[in-house]
């Protein structure tokens, strides 16, 4: 499969969709994986700069701040891998489950200490399933 000709083919100003699911898949895992490498990546370089607001969150579950770099390097990991994906399925499957992981263990985090400021990890999660999903029907 060749996705990147595949999705519109203009032939005498009339445009043809390709009517291919497995394309379809590869377009929407294309679109949340990216989006999702963007606030991976942005939430990394926040975490490794310690932001305030980041330090705050992690501080007030019970984050030592020596974790930080070890944390940021996974949000790296699986913003780069994300992107490596749209190459190469298997990365991009192994990726977005490390991803999923990494925002349970967020939420379990929060949750063990009663703070119910879930909706970050809870929506990157979520995504990172979307992710997995679309990369999995798109292969």
């Amino acid at each position: 499969m060749e996705p990147w000709k595949s999705f519109i083919v203009i032939n005498d100003s009339v445009i043809h969709i390709i009517d291919d699911p497995e394309v379809t898949m590869f377009i929407a895992y294309a679109v949340v994986g990216v989006l999702l490498a963007l606030a991976l990546g942005a939430s990394a370089v926040l975490t490794f700069t310690r932001n305030e607001a980041i330090t705050a969150s992690m501080g007030k579950v019970g984050v030592p701040g020596a974790w930080f770099p070890w944390l940021a390097s996974l949000k790296a990991a699986g913003a780069l891998g994300l992107l490596v994906g749209l190459g190469v399925p298997l990365i991009g499957s192994a990726a977005a489950i490390g991803v999923f992981l990494y925002f349970v263990g967020a939420v379990v985090t929060h949750l063990r200490v009663k703070d119910y400021e879930i909706a970050p990890p809870v929506v990157l999660a979520l995504l990172a399933a979307a992710a997995l999903a679309l990369r999995v029907l798109s292969a």
